[in-house]
């Protein structure tokens, strides 16, 4: 398995750095085919309103997504990203599925796996969708359809919810009801889930510890 590791995080790694290039290659291509470049004080400027938060975010992710994930799938879901939304609800799923824990090592491989499959999925379906965008068009946009659409991921996560609150519902029911309480009382925070997502984290292994100690749980 040491072996598996190291091979994973030097693959892993070296995709790292090629995403980064590749990205940053975007921009740098126009500014050298138009000859124009963004003046220090602009890019600066524009760091300074969206680094502080997406930065955090970041970092946060990294140790929220890590031990659920681990480090295979790790690596291939902050590549491809949609993190929250497909990656994290689909190794869940599959090792849900494959009854192993998060963090063992049938879990790396599942996790792995899952987020895998959930990316070359993810890119057919895309692909597809720009294919046929003037036919789906209609169909997006229809006003019947919106409301289901607005509603898949909350669907995604209740489903995913039921499992994980049934199985531990002692330690899973004080940050539900907290986020419930802050989220009606704050609607404006639902932009903040990233920053949040930890927060409950914290929440859980301290109600955990309490009710461990106490022999609760």
């Amino acid at each position: 398995m040491k072996s598996y590791d190291d091979r994973t995080h030097t693959v892993g790694r070296i995709w790292m750095v090629l995403a980064i290039s590749v990205v940053l290659a975007v921009p740098v291509s126009i500014c050298v085919y138009y000859n124009a470049w963004p003046s220090l004080t602009a890019v600066f400027k524009g760091l300074l309103g969206v680094a502080p938060i997406f930065w955090t975010v970041g970092i946060i992710e990294v140790f929220t997504y890590g031990p659920m994930l681990g480090s295979g799938g790790s690596y291939l879901a902050f590549v491809t990203g949609n993190i929250t939304n497909l990656k994290a609800p689909s190794a869940l799923n599959a090792m849900e599925n494959a009854r192993v824990r998060p963090g063992s090592e049938e879990g790396e491989i599942i996790s792995t796996i899952a987020i895998a499959t959930s990316s070359l999925v993810t890119t057919a379906v895309i692909a597809l969708g720009v294919l046929g965008l003037s036919f789906l068009t209609p169909l997006l946009n229809d006003p019947v359809l919106k409301p289901a659409f607005d509603n898949i991921l909350p669907a995604l996560f209740g489903g995913l919810a039921v499992v994980y609150i049934s199985k531990n519902w002692k330690i899973a029911l004080t940050p539900a009801v907290f986020m419930v309480a802050l989220f009606l009382c704050v609607p404006s925070l639902s932009s903040s889930v990233g920053i949040l997502v930890p927060v409950g984290a914290l929440i859980s292994i301290g109600v955990a510890r309490l009710l461990y100690k106490k022999g609760l749980v």
